[in-house]
């Protein structure tokens, strides 16, 4: 992680096409190897959905940021919905073809929006590792990708006010310091592993993974609830 991106004093429009892109190289492969029985899969992270559901709105969310398609209501539940119906009758292959097509053509699109797209690259990740979680593959929420994803929660969570959090992350040097630091809140403390880190970010369970939360409840570091 740079100094600039842990301090929040620029935005780097390419972080988010990067963590895209490194995430695509391991996990369509990934995907392309597992037999057909595996995508039937509940997600456990996405109540309701299979893994296929989880890609196929992957998928379909990117489409629409490289084609401009913002209507009214485009990510909320029923349209996510939607997107999924849409793509009922498409076979594996063709869903992985879209999402790997997709993850490489998204980044420059979302360069170009200024930040205000930055989170969609992020959610994408954190689906990733949703896939691998519900597959028990290894590297959910891990990975090459996980240092551009831990830049944008520090700029995220900055950007929209989030409670301020002192991360002691056992694979960190350095503290990373994520949420408003301005306010007079005094902040959280948190000492883990990344991954578990994000989960919590991203109201993900930890299956009990030992961490240590001072200062607020694991519920408040919530992002997308």
């Amino acid at each position: 992680m740079t100094t600039a991106d842990m301090h929040g004093e620029a935005r780097d429009p390419e972080l988010p096409g990067r963590l895209l892109v490194t995430e695509r190289d391991a996990l369509i492969p990934l995907l392309r190897g597992r037999p057909e029985g595996d995508f039937a899969v509940p997600a456990a992270a996405c109540p309701g959905w299979t893994v296929r559901d989880v890609l196929a709105h992957c998928s379909a969310v990117l489409v629409r940021v490289v084609e401009s398609r913002f209507e009214e209501g485009v990510f909320s539940p029923e349209a996510n919905d939607r997107d999924i119906a849409e793509r009922a009758d498409w076979t594996v292959a063709r869903v992985l073809d879209e999402l790997e097509r997709a993850m490489t053509e998204a980044g420059p699109a979302i360069a170009g929006a200024g930040g205000a797209l930055d989170g969609v690259a992020l959610g994408e990740w954190v689906h990733a590792g949703d896939v691998r979680d519900a597959l028990g593959a290894p590297g959910a929420y891990e990975g090459e990708g996980q240092p551009y994803a831990l830049d944008l929660l520090v700029r995220i969570t900055r950007e929209r006010g989030h409670l301020p959090l002192h991360a002691d992350l056992d694979e960190a040097d350095e503290p990373l310091r994520f949420g408003d630091l301005s306010g007079e809140r005094t902040p959280a403390r948190y000492i883990g592993d990344a991954a578990t880190l994000v989960r919590l970010y991203a109201g993900r369970p930890v299956n009990g993974t030992g961490y240590e939360l001072a200062g607020a409840r694991a519920a408040e570091l919530n992002i997308f609830g």
